[in-house]
């Protein structure tokens, strides 16, 4: 068996524009998990609800308690003739919604604690897989709306990056010494302040190789989007493969290519680590 060289070169184009579709849904994926996790680890660090058997009890009594009040109550005084809810039937919804969480406001925090909890157990129990899959066919038989596959791909990765980083920002928000935030309460400086300017700049800086650890892990995960016919990286190079039988060669192509990516991404936060370095 040789290597032809040229199977490599006539796949170009389509593994390229397999490789914009893999940084497209990752760059986009990481960007909305950051945003996600970042919220989430502030929350479950500094808002501190512990997950005993009691707790998680009250909480599934309270939803399913919840869920029974939705199934008892009617709602067709919302809708119109048509069937469908009204702008003003949505705006008292949105009144009421907003009057409850003012009613409740003492425990809004315990309640975004728990849920944020609970989610990060979620998301780290279950495969990515699983959770595409979930997303792509069983979401619309629950919901009743269609999400096309790069949407899916793009929301499994924002939910699943967000769990891992929201450990990575708790992690370094609680490597900080308390003695920072001790400092800017006793300078008057309220909370986000301190977050912002005090905590943040020495835990970013503890939390840079996890963090590129995750972006490496969430490219290569991207890998899985196969399973619902997104046209990434490794689902070009399948389709290519069943049309020319060169395996070695385009499996190759594809691996080097994933190389060059993830040893991009290192380097970029090496040289971020380095000049983010205090000594």
């Amino acid at each position: 068996m040789t290597f032809e060289w040229s199977a490599i070169w006539d796949a170009l184009p389509s593994l390229m524009d397999g490789t914009k579709m893999t940084i497209y849904i990752t760059s986009l994926g990481l960007l909305g998990g950051a945003i996600l996790g970042f919220i989430t680890g502030v929350i479950t660090t500094y808002i501190r609800v512990p997950v005993t058997w009691r707790n998680s009890a009250l909480a599934i009594g309270a939803v399913v308690l919840f869920i029974a009040a939705l199934n008892w109550i009617d709602f067709g005084f919302l809708q119109d003739d048509q069937g469908n809810i009204s702008t003003w039937s949505k705006l008292l919804a949105l009144i009421l919604l907003i009057a409850a969480a003012v009613a409740l406001r003492r425990y809004v925090g315990v309640a975004l604690s728990f849920i944020a909890q609970l989610y990060i157990l979620i998301i780290r129990g279950t495969p990515i897989v699983v959770q595409v899959m979930f997303i792509y066919f069983a979401l619309p038989m629950l919901v009743g709306w269609r999400i096309d596959g790069e949407s899916a791909a793009i929301f499994t990765l924002v939910i699943n990056s967000g769990a891992y980083i929201a450990e990575i920002v708790r992690g370094a928000l609680q490597s900080v010494p308390k003695g920072l935030q001790e400092a800017g309460q006793a300078m008057g400086l309220p909370f986000y302040k301190i977050l912002i300017f005090i905590i943040a700049p020495v835990a970013w800086r503890r939390m840079i190789p996890a963090m590129g650890n995750q972006c490496i892990i969430s490219l290569k995960d991207s890998s899985l989007f196969i399973v619902i016919g997104v046209a990434e990286l490794t689902r070009q190079g399948q389709e290519i493969i069943a049309s020319n039988f060169r395996s070695v060669e385009i499996w190759a192509a594809v691996a080097v290519i994933y190389l060059i990516l993830t040893g991009f991404i290192a380097l970029v936060l090496k040289l971020i680590e380095h000049r983010m370095r205090v000594i």
